[in-house]
């Protein structure tokens, strides 16, 4: 049965709120810990390249290298994930983390640095994508009733950006860079000990009836994830490892500078989630996703021809202000849009799709920087989301949840 559209202002009622599961609440606790330690890295990895010898090409094709690796993991654990449940995917995922965090104690070589970011997964963006997110989206909607989904993952993202802001600014108080890598292979351990306390339940089929047809939805998550590559080919130019290159070099800021900057845009990102949730009932999920993204590229564009760093850093906090009001909301549009055995297919292949566009990204975007302009693929990527804002409106505007 259809439900009406999600792009018209939809009243959700007085429907009680459902307590969180036990698999959902270790979920969180994951996640805080993990993107904790991305926050650190995030800020730590690209000055660490750069003084071990890399140039602005080299710290490019790292982070493509990093992504390619993201998406091959996020396509690995699909298979597994339908049809074992999320569980086991997410102890190998956790367990190949360990392994990363011990390598990047004892790497020297740059390359080496960057091998260990791609087993860790490291999420070197202002917000998590990848094998992880894919699968605990799935544990919470699966957590959630339909009238708190948003709410739901709203609070998912909104922790990590929290922790992860305060990993940003905690970088710069560790004396040497092996503090932050031993705090992240404990914080490696600490997720295999949360995965591991989860129930192992089996994971969701289609309905008997619906067995003839069990991936109706199909040809509307491979349209999705179409445009959702295209916003993460766009986003590649714009990925936090290479705005902080963009300041370290531009402006001369140090690590600390670096780490309250990127404080101040993950604390407003997570602004940016609750204002998702009061927004979204009113305005629609497609309204709210599309026009608050849209005026958050606007302020990219602007953010490339900012005269001094207290403009450029308002301009950046701005932004993230609005930026991630479409995370929650393009989640559970996705979630709602496909049957409940569909949902690991669809979250895996949209961010596989998302993270392997990503990586073609970073490695032009050191060309371009090198080469043309520090500040080009500001307008390049805004450019391009602006593209991928419009066709997915035009997309989606009329699609019924089931």
């Amino acid at each position: 049965m259809s439900s009406p559209d999600l792009t018209a202002a939809q009243p959700l009622g007085r429907v009680p709120r459902m307590p969180l599961s036990r698999d959902a609440r270790l979920v969180f606790a994951a996640k805080t810990t993990r993107t904790f330690c991305y926050g650190a890295l995030g800020v730590l990895i690209p000055v660490h390249l750069a003084r071990l010898g890399l140039d602005a090409r080299g710290l490019g094709l790292a982070v493509t290298l990093t992504l390619l690796s993201s998406a091959a993991l996020t396509f690995a654990v699909q298979q597994p994930a339908r049809r074992w449940g999320p569980r086991p995917a997410l102890l190998g995922l956790a367990a190949l983390s360990v392994l990363a965090g011990a390598l990047f104690l004892i790497a020297r070589d740059p390359w080496l640095v960057v091998l260990a970011a791609m087993l860790g997964n490291l999420a070197v963006g202002t917000g998590e994508t990848g094998p992880f997110q894919a699968l605990e989206q799935v544990v919470v909607t699966r957590a959630s009733t339909r009238e708190d989904l948003t709410r739901a993952l709203s609070l998912y993202n909104l922790i990590g950006y929290v922790a992860s802001a305060f990993g940003a600014a905690l970088v710069a108080r560790l004396p040497t860079p092996a503090a932050v890598f031993a705090l992240f292979l404990a914080g490696a351990a600490l997720q295999v000990l949360a995965y591991a306390r989860m129930e192992p339940l089996p994971p969701a089929t289609p309905a008997a009836g619906t067995r003839a047809a069990a991936a109706p939805s199909r040809p509307l998550v491979r349209r999705l994830a179409a445009l959702f590559a295209l916003d993460s080919l766009a986003g590649g130019f714009v990925i936090q490892s290479l705005v902080t290159y963009w300041f370290y070099t531009r402006f001369g800021l140090d690590l600390a500078q670096l780490g309250w900057i990127f404080f101040g845009t993950q604390i407003l990102s997570g602004l940016s989630l609750l204002l998702a949730v009061r927004l979204a009932p009113r305005l629609g999920l497609v309204n709210t996703m599309v026009f608050s993204h849209l005026i958050s590229n606007l302020l990219l564009i602007a953010l490339a021809l900012a005269p001094t760093v207290g403009v450029a850093v308002v301009l950046l906090l701005a932004r993230h202000l609005l930026s991630q009001m479409d995370l929650p909301t393009r989640q559970t549009f996705l979630m709602l849009a496909v049957e409940d055995h569909e949902r690991e297919h669809a979250a895996t292949l949209t961010n596989t799709s998302r993270t392997l566009a990503q990586s073609v990204s970073p490695t032009i975007t050191g060309w371009i920087m090198q080469g043309m302009s520090l500040a080009a693929p500001f307008v390049l990527g805004g450019g391009l989301k602006i593209v991928y804002d419009l066709l997915l409106y035009v997309t989606i505007r009329n699609v019924r949840t089931r």
